[in-house]
């Protein structure tokens, strides 16, 4: 293999975990990772709701990070995991890893009394390692829904002893999301995006129903275009043709190319014949942003509804 063309692979392998991070961990490409159901299987027997101690906590999940701040409980943050990446100050804090390929060892070397996790993180063995090392852990559930942000707020202020921020926090997202709602509800045409998560050899890697994109486009009043299957598949051009995408998203991850190049995207015969590559209707939004489901998520579902079908009159 040459140097280029490895250089080439190991950033879109990094593309890839990268978003995977964000879209919930359901792609087949990254096989190399735990299977989610070893790693369900830890969070279910975990049975702690509240941290006797949360001074040096360790928040594994960019979601729980961002709702950590949002609670104003951020100065009991002393690690994140590299999901975790906004606000921007939380990335001075010490990088314990990816959050499905953490480290016992890197997590025990911050010496945490708490650890606020997003379910599928792991793999299985340093789950198992943290637990038997008596690290008090609460593994959050990841639901892509208005009700699963709310549960997970909530969840968030239980285990750091600030329900009443957290009620009040869950509340405006529930608000939020609901005028987004309102506002979609009489629409008779719902749009039909298509979410691309990513290239492989030209093949378009895209979202199927369970997947946070498939949760965001219909937060945002959208149709999934290919919401027949579960989870990531890659398309076939007789696949895009059927989809007939009104607009094509993407989640701008900075490294890669071929997603950040539309002109690139769109030399795909088949996906240029789509009603959203003959248009150039394309919308890149920040990965965090678009499917992380946290505090934000209201606030990203306005923004792509928008994208669709316009403002709403002042």
């Amino acid at each position: 293999m040459s140097f280029a063309r490895s250089n080439h692979l190991s950033s879109r392998i990094k593309s890839y975990r990268l978003a995977a991070a964000f879209a919930g961990g359901l792609l087949a490409a990254t096989a190399s990772l735990a299977p989610v159901s070893g790693i369900v299987a830890v969070a279910q027997a975990e049975e702690l709701k509240t941290f006797k101690d949360s001074s040096r906590l360790v928040s594994v999940g960019g979601a729980l990070t961002e709702i950590v701040y949002a609670l104003g409980e951020d100065s009991k943050l002393i690690a994140r995991d590299r999901t975790s990446v906004y606000p921007k100050s939380v990335t001075k804090l010490p990088d314990i890893g990816y959050m499905r390929q953490l480290s016992a060892e890197g997590v025990l070397s911050v010496t945490p009394t708490a650890m606020l996790v997003i379910e599928g993180s792991g793999p299985v063995e340093t789950m198992d390692v943290l637990k038997r090392a008596s690290v008090p852990m609460i593994v959050v559930p990841e639901v892509f829904t208005a009700k699963g942000i709310a549960d997970k707020i909530i969840a968030v202020g239980e285990a750091l002893g600030a329900q009443e921020k957290a009620t009040a926090l869950a509340a405006k997202v529930e608000a939020d999301l609901k005028a987004v709602e309102t506002k979609t509800s009489t629409i008779k045409e719902k749009k039909r995006i298509l979410f691309i998560l990513s290239l492989q050899g030209g093949r378009i890697m895209a979202s199927g129903q369970g997947t946070a994109a498939d949760g965001m486009i219909k937060m945002a009043g959208g149709v999934n275009a290919i919401g027949e299957f579960q989870g990531y598949k890659q398309l076939t051009d007789e696949a895009l043709d059927k989809a007939a995408p009104d607009l094509i998203l993407l989640m701008d991850t900075g490294v890669d190319k071929a997603l950040d190049d539309h002109s690139e995207l769109l030399s795909n015969p088949a996906l240029a014949a789509t009603p959203a590559g003959r248009n150039k209707s394309i919308v890149t939004m920040d990965g965090l942003y678009l499917l992380g489901f946290g505090p934000r998520s209201a606030e990203a579902a306005r923004e792509l509804s928008e994208s669709l079908y316009g403002k709403a009159p002042q």
